[in-house]
């Protein structure tokens, strides 16, 4: 299975797994589904990394995650998801994961209303 993480999920992947669900927990750590087979454990500060910014240089960089470009044909679904969600970078996180065929993992109930597949 291909996962696209949401932000919430992917901080606590690297600075707070407690926080994971058991399903979250499983199917990162499940081999099929990553990109990369290094683990998550960078020597990222988690007392330093409560910004986005200062936790995806060192994934990118040792191959634990890939950045997905949003792609045109994902903005261009917008207009067909319904108005449930109105926070705008989930719901381009939706169209993205629509458009490549990815299962978001996601503590956010709220985005099971799409037609995405979600896990949590």
């Amino acid at each position: 299975m291909n996962i696209l993480l949401d932000t919430a999920t992917l901080l606590w992947i690297c600075c707070d797994p407690s926080s994971l669900s058991t399903v979250a927990r499983t199917t990162y750590t499940d081999p099929a589904n990553k990109f990369s087979e290094r683990r998550m454990n960078m020597g990222i500060d988690r007392e330093k990394s409560t910004r986005q910014t200062s936790v995806i240089g060192p994934l990118k960089s040792s191959g634990a995650v890939r950045i997905l470009p949003l792609r045109e044909s994902a903005v261009l679904r917008l207009n067909e998801l319904p108005d449930v969600h109105r926070d705008p970078f989930d719901r381009m996180l939706v169209c993205q994961a629509i458009d490549e065929s990815l299962t978001i993992l996601t503590p956010d109930s709220m985005l099971k209303a799409y037609p995405v597949a979600t896990l949590w």
